[in-house]
């Protein structure tokens, strides 16, 4: 198992503990070799503690390839009496199909094992980050710690060495992927959003000057 500080696989269970046995890249993988997950998530809001995963969409990124073949989306079931709420008007997924979603650990264990060996790539990743590491303390019993790619902060750190100091809306998945000459997207659906991230990562490794791992985490 590979080491944290205070290491997570020590008290990780279920699909966790089998995540946690194989190692992430190393920080000095070549881009050409490294092998990413694009995850979005969906939720009823911002906060992880307080709102709930509705759903999460995933697609794998090999070195300067995108596999749709290994892409994946699941919607999460509500418990009892769980209503999404006008969450709804955002991401469009209604109570019905919240109901006729999957259990939480399975659908957390799907996305586990799709990034087994890999670095999760998000669009502000932190969200990714929050909401499913909680799950994970909840369903397996400790955080997910894996290394992390953000085009959010690759821009972010791009638009000011250009001396182009961005505004929120600057930063938004779509706006961003106007400036790269990307196709427009609907937004808000997991699987759609994490494809827009993999597409937009593509373009910033295209364009601007990084070789490994490390650069690209910032």
């Amino acid at each position: 198992m590979w080491p944290f500080r205070s290491d997570p696989a020590v008290k990780a269970t279920g699909p966790l503990k089998e995540f946690y046995a194989t190692r992430p890249p190393a920080d000095n993988t070549p881009l050409d070799e490294l092998p990413l997950l694009a995850v979005d998530v969906e939720t009823t809001g911002l906060k992880p503690g307080k709102h709930q995963l509705v759903s999460i969409g995933w697609v794998p990124v090999d070195g300067t390839r995108i596999d749709l073949s290994g892409a994946g989306y699941v919607v999460l079931r509500g418990a009892e009496g769980f209503t999404v709420g006008s969450s709804a008007t955002i991401h469009q997924l209604t109570d019905d199909q919240i109901a006729a979603g999957i259990d939480h650990a399975d659908a957390v264990g799907q996305l586990l094992r799709a990034l087994t060996g890999r670095v999760l790539l998000g669009h502000f990743v932190a969200m990714e980050e929050g909401f499913l590491s909680l799950a994970c303390e909840r369903l397996f019993d400790a955080p997910l710690k894996v290394p992390m790619v953000d085009t959010f902060a690759i821009e972010r750190r791009h638009m000011e060495r250009m001396g182009t100091y961005p505004r929120g809306e600057d930063l938004r998945l779509a706006r961003v992927r106007q400036r790269y000459g990307l196709p427009d997207y609907h937004n808000h659906n997991a699987l759609t959003d994490a494809l827009a991230c993999a597409e937009q990562y593509l373009a910033h490794r295209a364009t601007l000057p990084m070789s490994t791992l490390k650069d690209v985490m910032g």
